[in-house]
């Protein structure tokens, strides 16, 4: 089912057309904040300098859902950390457990909101209320608040960067998707995520979608084969940090 906030049409143009909303608004590829990173910056490598090594970032958006522990048993047995931006109101608060899952096994756990409203239709105080409710809840349950987020829809304007860098989080949009919220054949979605797969990329996928999980093996054991390395978010900038404010887009 679409997300909340989310109709299936209004995703699927959206998918196709990641909008920045806004004159100024500039972006930061992760690969081009590493390659600027000062020599005494403190980013956390992952199980591969990605300066040298052919990286891809795995991420998941709107979760923990009920799939959500099969994806961290996959993801255990592969060795492999990605990045959860988790949805605060009806995941985060319903699966607590899932959430401390996710932050004790290494996992980059991220912001995606409470009630995945497209900020840039709100108002400042709406949008602020939508990231710190998250942030609190996540707090409450790993002790830690994020510093990443991603705007539902991958929209964000001047708005949305200031309170995000008063919030102290970074913004992460995408370069591959699966559209996994309009298809439940593990096979496509696989398909789609390989066709789209490149250097210092981000890969964005729902482990709330009943198809996504169970394509999650193939994609990983693909990418491997291909010669990718798969990190979180940060471990692909390293060791640049993420700074709050910024939007970073592959």
């Amino acid at each position: 089912m679409p997300l909340p906030g989310m109709g299936l049409a209004a995703a699927l143009v959206t998918a196709l057309t990641l909008t920045l909303t806004g004159c100024s608004m500039e972006t930061t590829a992760p690969g081009s904040a590493r390659g600027e990173a000062a020599s005494d910056a403190k980013g956390e490598f992952g199980p591969v300098d990605c300066r040298k090594a052919k990286c891809i970032a795995l991420t998941f958006d709107a979760g923990p859902g009920e799939d959500t522990p099969r994806l961290l048993d996959i993801l255990k047995e592969k060795k492999v950390h990605a990045t959860f931006f988790l949805l605060g109101k009806h995941h985060v608060v319903k699966h607590p457990e899932v959430v401390q899952r996710i932050e004790d096994e290494g996992h980059e756990v991220a912001n995606h909101t409470w009630t995945h409203q497209v900020l840039t239709d709100r108002k400042p105080d709406e949008i602020r209320a939508e990231l710190e409710k998250t942030q609190v809840a996540i707090e409450k349950i790993t002790g830690k608040k994020p510093r990443l987020m991603r705007p539902p829809q991958g929209r964000t304007d001047d708005t949305v960067s200031d309170i995000s860098k008063d919030l102290g989080l970074s913004q992460v949009l995408w370069s591959a998707t699966a559209k996994d919220y309009s298809t439940n054949d593990s096979a496509l979605i696989k398909k789609r995520i390989l066709d789209q797969a490149s250097k210092d990329g981000v890969i964005l996928l729902h482990d709330i979608y009943q198809g996504t999980v169970p394509a999650v093996p193939g994609i990983i054991d693909a990418l491997q084969m291909d010669g990718y390395t798969l990190v979180t978010v940060p471990e692909l900038m390293a060791p640049a940090e993420p700074q709050p404010g910024t939007i970073y887009r592959p």
